[in-house]
């Protein structure tokens, strides 16, 4: 039952909670009428993400959580009349946050003079659990936090009346709430501006690490929701900031990961590559030496590399082919067939002379070899030997691009 009570003790049936079947300390009555004790029925709710009650199988529509003031005093009461047995008396818990007092919270987030002490206490209640966060969706808290936001990184970068740190303070807020599906699709249906525009404008503007993270970090989430819609409507800036955050390695995976969900649709390729995204995906490569990210990395360079704009900014960076050659084997399955998937790209659209010679002095011709000798995936070994293929002519003579006792099975076109 409980660690205070002697197994010998016998509880009144109505005082033990349903789920958990342990007394109960906070008795809470669900909106299917219901009652629970508070730990055990927001566990079930809120931590194992269910959405229905135990008993009933309703689905719970209101997750605002009603004491049972009438039982919470039988069990006290009942606890005292059972001291002398070793029963110890449970303490009136502290009143658990309601929808009002978060509705007041977040009315007075809109006052100059209030903004401040209540985005703290906002922020803390969002700390404190689960349930917090879902109460806080559920009641409008996304609506306010990003007008805070929309006004603070405005087209006219005027500040306004909101506090200073306001911005701070709601985007850790908005990141925090772990917003549902349905929530996250709310920020791109937001009236009062583009929230897409205004958390890139945080990637410029903003000087904390953690706020340009928290942007990149909501913005991964948000298009792994997205409309195909609002996924090819990308402004250039978009990826001009994205390529910066990628720069200064702020929040790595997360870029690359959204990196990963927007570039293959629409002009997005060109967009990335315009705005020097691959210069600086090579020069990453070149200095990683975590797996994860290096492929997360060639993957993207792989669906750049799909656009004649993304192959030459490849082919102008002096370490391109070199690095993308060299991870062939040393990252991942995926990334070693992204990569040779990449040169495949690059020979077949753009493999002029010096691009086929330079692949020759390289060591690529040599790599490429390599694969269709091994085991490996059946993609991985055609898309090797169409580029081998490919270029039969000006290689298969080359002393230096394979062993001698290989030449013989070259392939010709």
């Amino acid at each position: 039952m409980g660690d205070n009570i002697q197994n010998d003790i016998e509880i009144p049936s109505f005082f033990v909670c349903p789920i958990s079947l342990e007394m109960m300390k906070d008795p809470v009555t669900l909106s299917s009428g219901i009652t629970y004790d508070r730990d055990s029925i927001e566990k079930w709710l809120f931590s194992q993400k269910n959405e229905f009650c135990p008993v009933t199988k309703q689905v719970v529509v209101d997750i605002d959580l009603t004491p049972n003031h009438t039982l919470r005093r039988l069990i006290q009461s009942w606890c005292t009349l059972n001291a002398s047995l070793g029963v110890e008396r449970f303490p009136t818990p502290r009143p658990s946050i309601s929808k009002t007092d978060i509705i007041k919270l977040l009315k007075d987030s809109k006052s100059p003079h209030l903004q401040m002490d209540s985005l703290k206490r906002l922020k803390t209640i969002v700390f404190e659990n689960e349930k917090n966060k879902r109460l806080m969706e559920s009641v409008g808290a996304v609506d306010y936090l990003t007008t805070i936001l929309n006004n603070m990184f405005n087209d006219s970068n005027v500040v306004t009346s909101s506090s200073p740190g306001a911005a701070d303070e709601a985007l850790t807020i908005l990141y925090h709430l772990n917003l549902s599906q349905m929530g996250l699709k709310s920020l791109f249906g937001n009236k009062t501006a583009d929230f897409v525009e205004t958390l890139t404008r945080v990637m410029q503007r903003a000087t904390s690490y953690d706020l340009r993270a928290y942007a990149v970090m909501l913005l991964k989430s948000m298009f792994e929701v997205a409309e195909p819609m609002q996924v090819t409507s990308l402004d250039p800036k978009f990826f001009m900031e994205l390529t910066q955050i990628l720069k200064d390695q702020v929040s790595q995976k997360a870029t690359l990961k959204l990196l990963i969900n927007v570039c293959p649709w629409g002009r997005n390729r060109i967009k990335a590559a315009e705005a020097g995204a691959v210069g600086v995906l090579i020069d990453t490569l070149l200095d990683c030496t975590e797996k994860r990210v290096s492929e997360m990395v060639i993957i993207v360079l792989d669906q750049i590399c799909e656009c004649a704009e993304g192959r030459a900014e490849l082919l102008s960076h002096g370490g391109g082919l070199a690095v993308v050659s060299k991870k062939i084997f040393r990252v991942s399955s995926v990334a070693s067939e992204r990569a040779v998937r990449m040169l495949y790209s690059i020979a077949k659209f753009s493999g002029n002379r010096s691009v086929v010679q330079e692949m020759l002095e390289i060591g690529v011709v040599g790599k490429l070899y390599l694969v269709v000798q091994v085991n490996c995936g059946k993609k991985m070994k055609d898309y090797a030997w169409e580029i081998l293929k490919m270029h039969s002519r000006a290689w298969k003579n080359s002393s230096n691009c394979m062993p001698n006792n290989l030449i013989s099975s070259y392939p010709s076109n």
